[in-house]
């Protein structure tokens, strides 16, 4: 039986380049592939692992491109996909803390910090954040600074991974809002139908008293 290697594939999302790589029917990474930390989320991986990447694409893999597919269509908000992560304890602890932010929200990394009772460990939250090599389904766009900025503890943003993260933040808010107006609208009409209701009822009372 051969070495079990971690598959590779690539994604390009409308808002650049994914690299996506599966271990043992996981997801280990979707990462940017111009992200500055890319190569080095890749080493931790074939480190964590004991193994090297070759390109090719597994059924984790193919689904994780339909889900994303579906996401970026505005037709997904929650990811259905198994992971792997690499990293330590307190990574672990926090990437599953991001796992908890719903679609269309944001966190500061204080609260991920208060999330994981470690209210003083804002820095070491941020560090944990940056090296996330999961991104999207590990949302680490829903973070933001506690005064509402892009730029975190971890030493920033560069201008065009910001924008990205901007982007995709604001189309889930969107996404977010229509929803609130539609139930809204559904809610109004409901009402407006059940006054009628009872306006028509009540007439074919007076008619039959009459």
């Amino acid at each position: 039986m051969g070495e079990v290697r971690i598959c590779i594939q690539y994604y390009d999302s409308p808002c650049g380049r994914l690299v996506l790589a599966s271990f043992a029917d996981r997801l280990c990474l979707c990462d940017w592939s111009d992200n500055p930390f890319a190569e080095r989320n890749m080493l931790r991986l074939t480190r964590n692992m004991k193994t090297s990447f070759k390109t090719e694409t597994t059924s984790v893999l193919e689904e994780t491109k339909r889900q994303l597919d579906e996401y970026f269509a505005g037709k997904r908000k929650v990811f259905d996909i198994q992971l792997r992560l690499a990293g330590t304890d307190f990574q672990h602890e926090v990437w599953n803390a991001l796992l908890d932010i719903p679609y269309g929200a944001t966190k500061s990394y204080k609260d991920i910090a208060q999330c994981i009772g470690k209210p003083k460990a804002v820095r070491a939250v941020a560090g944990a954040i940056g090296a996330n090599g999961i991104s999207i389904l590990i949302p680490c766009h829903r973070v933001i600074g506690s005064d509402h900025s892009l730029t975190g503890y971890a030493g920033g943003l560069e201008a065009k991974r910001g924008y990205i993260y901007k982007k995709i933040r604001l189309s889930e808010r969107r996404e977010k809002f229509a929803r609130i107006k539609l139930l809204q609208y559904q809610y109004k009409n409901r009402n407006f139908a059940l006054q009628r209701e009872k306006q028509r009822t009540q007439t074919e009372r007076f008619l039959i008293i009459s």
